[in-house]
């Protein structure tokens, strides 16, 4: 079954738990041994695969011990440059910078031609 935006919540945990008993299988691994490798209860690799509700830490812990750490980066890609920073790269030729750091303290700005100003009460 191919998962898309047409499938219930429900449906889409009931294929992912199906591809998880598969890929547990075919890596010639019980629930137990799963569980066991990945620190998580032989209840929780079940309910997985039943198609249930699990952490998402569980998921990554299950994740890691099948070897399928690459598949969570196609899932959930580390984002682009958006386009305003792309133009930004093109018209100045650099990309993105850091703030410099802290500056030092400037002289107080003054219209009076250099004298700080004053409320003109001070004796």
């Amino acid at each position: 079954m191919k998962l898309d935006e047409k499938l219930t919540d429900d449906a889409v945990l009931a294929e992912l738990g199906e591809r998880l008993a598969r890929l547990r299988i075919g890596r010639g691994l019980t629930q137990a041994q799963l569980a066991d490798e990945a620190g998580v209860g032989k209840r929780t690799v079940e309910r997985a695969e039943a198609g249930h509700s699990v952490q998402l830490v569980t998921l990554v812990r299950l994740f890691r011990v099948l070897g399928l750490m690459s598949a969570l980066d196609h899932l959930m890609p580390e984002p682009g440059p958006t386009p305003m920073e792309l133009l930004k790269e093109k018209t100045t030729g650099r990309g993105r910078q850091r703030a410099s750091g802290r500056r030092p303290p400037s002289a107080p700005r003054t219209r009076t031609g250099g004298k700080a100003w004053t409320w003109g009460d001070e004796s």
